[in-house]
């Protein structure tokens, strides 16, 4: 299913970056990308502070996190998708989301989420990149990436 998803989604950003000219053409009123990811919380303060402590995020006082798009070796897009209620995509997730982060360098990510104590679900590498899975303190599912 994980390879499934990955090819669909190749396809779709290369489709996406084919017709980014065409996009730039189209007239006003279209979504031009994604602009925040929203949680609910039972302790919004103790999960900003992990996604803080644990993650790095540089999480402020409002209790959020600004993710730049253009950071260097991010990803020049970001993708969102739908999945059936018996997928197994989110499997292990408490939650109904699934979050993805881009990384960097995942060996050395996984390193310092393995010395603060988070244990690994899984790590796997395809011909997108490198990936690994972790849940956060309420039980969602995180996706690392690091592209190839």
């Amino acid at each position: 299913m994980m390879r499934v998803r990955r090819i669909l989604a190749l396809a779709t950003v290369g489709a996406a970056m084919l017709s980014a000219s065409a996009a730039m053409a189209q007239p006003a009123g279209h979504i031009t990308g994604l602009a925040g990811v929203y949680v609910k919380s039972k302790d919004p303060k103790a999960v900003a502070a992990w996604y803080r402590d644990v993650l790095g995020l540089d999480v402020k006082s409002w209790g959020g996190a600004i993710l730049h798009a253009d950071a260097p070796g991010h990803p020049p897009y970001a993708l969102w998708s739908s999945f059936p209620e018996t997928s197994e995509e989110m499997a292990g997730s408490a939650r109904e989301y699934s979050i993805n982060f881009a990384v960097d360098d995942l060996d050395a990510f996984v390193a310092r989420l393995t010395a603060k104590g988070v244990p690994i679900l899984k790590r796997e590498e395809d011909k997108t990149g490198k990936f690994a899975w972790i849940l956060d303190p309420e039980g969602a599912k995180i996706e690392f990436w690091q592209p190839k």
